[in-house]
């Protein structure tokens, strides 16, 4: 896959701290509010950009959807007094002109907008031309091939200081997060394109404050850049998503608390162990492959005499054994279950795709 010419963050913005924060509130609801929650995460030190969400994108109409350009003066004058650099979220080609106008720092564009390429392509051709950084959050439902869609379409705009921003996907099962963190989705983004910087929305994926440290920590343990969290003076008040805010000295403490790991050690000791326990993962791995591919040979032979037999594919009663007695198995080897279930169903997709094959091709005739 082609990589992104982009930057690295360090090089177009060295924030001084680690890890990377963006706070400041959900909404930009009074000139007062913003002001005082500006001022109160400028003494934490531990922030490098302020957020604020000036157009705010509401499920229903009626709810508060921001008060538009006149909070962009807000922000300018936040600029003036703290110093922070400034972002907002944009969803047109207007709210783009808007922010540039105003002098905003950098650009980000929302999950409702990304799901929408024909929105995210309208901001990609406001920006032709014009250097200035773009955060892309994940579209709301999990697909990989569309957040990196919107990636591309800004780099071919020719913006080259790009950062994605995982904040977790819409599910409709119940959990305890708002948006499932579905970490595997980011962390193909990561292989895929380890180039592009990623940086983890914890306020929401989880919807309350109670879990950011959790969310946090692990962003922080898989090597993410940087932690999106919104942070409001008083967030009992607040006018949006109150639940997930923080308070400037809340948000210090989470900080604080936070372990953070390097991706690398220079020890030698060390790495020379990795190496050797990296060395019995290859063979495993190894031999794994190869028991599979022998694994399914014996399907295709399983296939092959239920044609000339006349017998269906799906085996629901030898299916449901084959469930029970792995499961059982693998949960008395320490694997956790849903991962046993998700390794078997895999397994199943694929033997029941092979032996389809065979049931549409004509046994061969001996003379």
């Amino acid at each position: 896959m082609k990589s992104f010419n982009v930057l690295p963050l360090n090089d177009w913005f060295p924030s001084g701290n680690e890890p990377l924060v963006i706070a400041g509130p959900c909404s930009a609801e009074t000139e007062d509010q913003v002001m005082a929650t500006a001022h109160g995460l400028k003494k934490t030190g531990k922030v490098s950009l302020f957020r604020a969400g000036v157009w705010k994108p509401r499920t229903r109409p009626g709810e508060f959807e921001g008060h538009g350009a006149e909070a962009l003066k807000w922000l300018q004058r936040v600029k003036e007094e703290t110093g922070f650099p400034v972002t907002c979220e944009v969803a047109t080609a207007k709210h783009v002109e808007e922010s540039l106008e105003a002098g905003v720092d950098v650009l980000w564009i929302g999950a409702r907008t990304t799901v929408n390429p024909f929105s995210v392509q309208e901001i990609a051709d406001a920006l032709k031309g014009v250097d200035i950084p773009v955060m892309i959050k994940n579209p709301v439902n999990p697909d990989l091939s569309l957040w990196i869609g919107g990636i591309e379409r800004l780099h071919r705009a020719g913006i080259n200081k790009l950062v994605a921003i995982h904040r977790g996907f819409s599910s409709f099962e119940k959990s305890a997060f708002r948006n499932e963190p579905m970490w595997e989705m980011a962390i193909n983004l990561k292989t895929q394109h380890p180039e592009l910087p990623i940086i983890v929305d914890p306020s929401h994926i989880c919807g309350n404050r109670e879990l950011l440290p959790y969310i946090s920590q692990k962003a922080m343990d898989l090597d993410m850049q940087g932690l999106m969290i919104e942070s409001h003076i008083n967030p009992q008040t607040a006018w949006t998503d109150a639940k997930q805010q923080v308070t400037p000295e809340a948000l210090v403490t989470l900080i604080n608390n936070l372990t953070l790991r390097k991706p690398e050690s220079q020890n030698v000791e060390f790495v020379s162990k990795l190496e050797q326990l990296r060395q019995q993962i290859d063979k495993l791995d190894d031999q794994i492959i190869q028991k599979m591919a022998e694994r399914m040979s014996i399907v295709e032979k399983i296939g092959e005499y239920k044609r000339d037999n006349d017998v269906t594919i799906l085996q629901v009663n030898r299916w449901e054994e084959i469930m029970a007695k792995r499961t059982s198995f693998a949960k008395a080897l320490n694997l956790s279950e849903p991962f046993t279930h998700r390794l078997l169903d895999l397994i199943h997709s694929e033997s029941i795709r092979r032996q389809t094959e065979i049931m549409n091709t004509k046994p061969v005739e001996h003379a």
